[in-house]
């Protein structure tokens, strides 16, 4: 598969009818973030969304790695990239407002 079929395979995936079956990104993923908090049960260990799209990140690494990934494992760390990178634009855009508030900008 050549680069560009790649993300637009990614594409298809994140913005396409998963948003309708799974809810945002940035909620989802805050969701399983909440989820994985309490299952660690560490009071100074907290997930956030854009951990989680790095971690899903690392899981499609491991798979690869140990000879379990396919070539959909690309295309879905590419789609984790982009909707870990979503979510960060987000914070930032709320970052800034929040800030503009206060009268910090």
């Amino acid at each position: 598969m050549k680069r560009n079929e790649i993300l637009e395979n990614a594409a298809s995936c994140v913005c396409g009818d998963r948003e309708q079956d799974y809810g945002s990104p940035e909620d989802n993923f805050g969701t399983i973030a909440r989820l994985w908090t309490d299952y660690i049960g560490l009071k100074n260990v907290s997930f956030s969304a854009q951990d989680v799209a790095s971690m899903m990140i690392l899981m499609k690494l491991a798979r690869i790695r140990n000879g379990g990934g396919t070539g959909d494992s690309y295309v879905d760390i590419a789609g984790y990239a982009a909707c870990g990178g979503e979510i960060y634009s987000n914070s930032c855009k709320k970052d800034v407002n929040l800030k503009r508030e206060l009268g910090d900008c």
